[in-house]
């Protein structure tokens, strides 16, 4: 495991050199026209900055990160932040300039990261300091859902905490579009193409997508995954239990290459909020994305259930594909007391409150007031609490927590050759072929 991760590592170390090459001339904005920086400076009074690393540059995350650190802020006013987003890739760019500063032994002093085997990668490092002691002055044990506490502990202690649970098997829709051709959300595989066929008859994109990165195709891939197999069987991809040249997942490859005859010619061009844009413009009338996409319609000034709809992915009713994000606490950091301030911060109701609100997440946290929650994110903590405890909740490859970094670059170039070429018999072969490498 250990010399997989040195190679995957070294792959990141390699990408990051050529992307600094490429944006040598940009001045070090982000998408949203906030500049940042990879190092920390030093604070007026010579204590260090407090570091925030993530990718949350687009819309809605955007917007709710700021408020997170808003809030931080007017509660520690002796302690200064710093925004050190890195914008783009889907968040493949982030995680490649975090590979690079970990490696280099320059960790940022808290960075965001998938619960599940994206965090546990740095376990394997040994880059990560254990939580206990904040879950048991927080009591954190008994407010955060157990399935989400095992996504962020092994080896029996816990090194994330969770700032929220998105939802990844969402199919959302213009409502306008739908009602103009008397349309219903489409539950089944039946449903959708019925849909999509009647959209395209009359001249609207059925499926906006955004595979610019690979992340757009192969978050759309899982839902498919999700909903020819079932919760049960989905899960069993990650164990081992089940085979990726089994029937079900031959069905779910010539059901998804169903599904690209719907989508937008100019889909690889596009990132994924660029997808969401195409709804909100009227250009296409349906996209599958986390629900980071609620908060950036709600961004565009779109209200749940007025300008837009949603419902699970299709054939996936019943079912929530659970996608969390953590900060935890990097070993060699030089301000540990203050990360851990703001991880309790990030733990409150007050900090979960202020960054949910607007990120289209449910908090982690289970005895938040979801009332001053619009209709999507109540509906969503519904969904999730019903998933809880039905046992129907899975989790997201694309998003980085159901199997090793080092599957799922081989599962995203096997899925973007596949958008391409669209050869099923391929597509098995290279799943299959890359299975070995899943833990």
């Amino acid at each position: 495991m250990k010399k997989e991760l040195g190679i995957f590592l070294g792959l990141l170390l390699a990408l990051t050199m050529v992307l600094a090459a490429c944006s040598s001339g940009n001045s070090g904005e982000s998408e949203n026209g906030s500049g940042s920086s990879d190092n920390a400076e030093g604070s007026d009074n010579g204590d260090t900055t407090l570091e925030i690393f993530s990718w949350w540059t687009a819309g809605g995350e955007a917007n709710a990160l700021q408020a997170l650190l808003d809030g931080f802020e007017s509660a520690n006013s002796d302690i200064k932040v710093e925004n050190a987003a890195v914008a783009g890739g889907g968040g493949s760019n982030a995680k490649a300039v975090l590979a690079t500063r970990m490696q280099g032994e320059d960790p940022p002093s808290t960075f965001q990261v998938h619960g599940g085997a994206e965090l546990f990668q740095w376990l394997e490092a040994d880059s990560m300091e254990p939580l206990d002691d904040l879950y048991e002055e927080n009591g954190w044990t008994d407010i955060f859902p157990q399935k989400v506490i095992d996504m962020n502990t092994t080896d029996g202690s816990v090194y994330g905490v969770p700032i929220d649970i998105h939802r990844g098997n969402v199919l959302f829709y213009n409502k306008q579009i739908f009602d103009e051709y008397g349309i219903e959300p489409p539950k089944t595989f039946e449903d959708f193409f019925a849909a999509a066929d009647t959209l395209q008859e009359n001249g609207v994109t059925p499926l906006a997508l955004g595979d610019k990165d690979p992340f757009g195709s192969s978050s759309l891939f899982e839902t498919v995954l999700l909903g020819v197999l079932g919760p049960e069987d989905y899960s069993k991809l990650w164990t081992g239990e089940l085979a990726f040249d089994s029937d079900g997942v031959r069905e779910a490859a010539e059901t998804f290459k169903k599904m690209l005859g719907y989508i937008n010619d100019n889909h690889s061009s596009l990132a994924w909020q660029d997808a969401d844009q195409l709804l909100v413009d009227g250009e296409a009338a349906m996209n599958v994305m986390g629900d980071w996409a609620e908060a950036y319609f709600v961004s565009k000034g779109w209200e749940p259930n007025k300008e837009f709809g949603w419902t699970a992915t299709p054939g996936s009713q019943g079912s929530f594909m659970i996608v969390n994000d953590s900060f935890g606490l990097p070993k060699g950091v030089e301000n540990p007391d203050d990360v851990k301030t703001f991880l309790t911060y990030l733990g409150s109701k007050e900090g979960q409150k202020a960054f949910n609100k607007l990120k289209g997440a449910i908090p982690a946290r289970t005895d938040v007031d979801m009332s001053e929650f619009n209709e999507y994110s109540q509906s969503a903590m519904d969904d999730f609490k019903a998933s809880d405890s039905d046992g129907t909740l899975t989790l997201s490859l694309a998003n980085g927590s159901a199997a090793s970094p080092g599957f799922l670059n081989k599962f995203n170039d096997a899925v973007n050759i596949f958008v391409t070429q669209q050869d099923v018999d391929q597509f098995i072969n290279a799943l299959t072929k890359a299975s070995s490498q899943i833990k």
